[in-house]
């Protein structure tokens, strides 16, 4: 039997829900552990988030995609150093995996997996919106992306980002059975309030250090 592909940047949540059957959790404290990960924030990181607003702050409501990843996304995922000994970051680099009959492939924007020269295994997925896409849908592209890292993975829970301008969501998708899912998304953090930044920089470095691993 042919099986049909579809490319995580064709997903809405119309096609998803054809693939998968998925629930949205409404709650939020399943983000108690992650978000409450204890991490100092020192002068020097402090110094550069603050630096990190001020230089964007009157611009980022009109960057494009380019823009936006290389201005402010790039720099704090650079400041969280996402290389480790089992891990490390990767971008646009393909996944696939066959899901309820269904190849599901693409590039993620960014993700975090093990792997040297080609990525093994997914831990955490960051997903930009696309302006230019009028009708993109990065939750739900997200989700796809994680319940393929899933599948590789042979787990039942994987967590991911993604973001819309200033504003950044959070998000863990859990695997109940076989074709059935149920999601968590975290309220938004705007990256130019500084308090907002900072969690956002902790949850990063949460995932850094207590969930890259199997």
């Amino acid at each position: 039997m042919e099986k049909n592909y579809i490319k995580f940047s064709d997903i809405s949540y119309k096609i998803l829900k054809e693939i998968i059957e998925i629930k949205q959790v409404r709650s939020r404290e399943i983000f108690n552990e992650w978000f409450n990960f204890k991490f100092e924030i020192n002068k020097y990181d402090e110094k550069f988030l603050i630096r990190l607003i001020k230089l964007n702050e009157y611009n980022i409501d009109f960057y494009n995609e380019y823009q936006l990843f290389g201005h402010f996304i790039n720099p704090v995922l650079k400041l969280v150093d996402f290389y480790g000994e089992n891990y490390r970051e990767w971008f646009q680099q393909e996944i696939s995996a066959i899901i309820n009959g269904n190849i599901l492939k693409g590039r993620p924007d960014f993700m975090v997996a093990s792997g040297d020269l080609e990525p093994q295994n997914p831990f955490f997925f960051l997903q930009e919106f696309k302006k230019q896409k009028t009708n993109s849908e990065p939750l739900m592209q997200l989700m796809a992306q994680m319940s393929v890292a899933m599948e590789i993975n042979k787990s039942k829970k994987i967590r991911g980002a993604y973001n819309i301008g200033r504003l950044w969501f959070f998000v863990i998708l859990e695997k109940i059975n076989d074709g059935k899912y149920k999601y968590h998304e975290s309220k938004a953090f705007d990256c130019l309030d500084y308090e907002h930044l900072k969690q956002i920089f902790i949850n990063l470095k949460a995932v850094k250090h207590k969930y890259c691993k199997f």
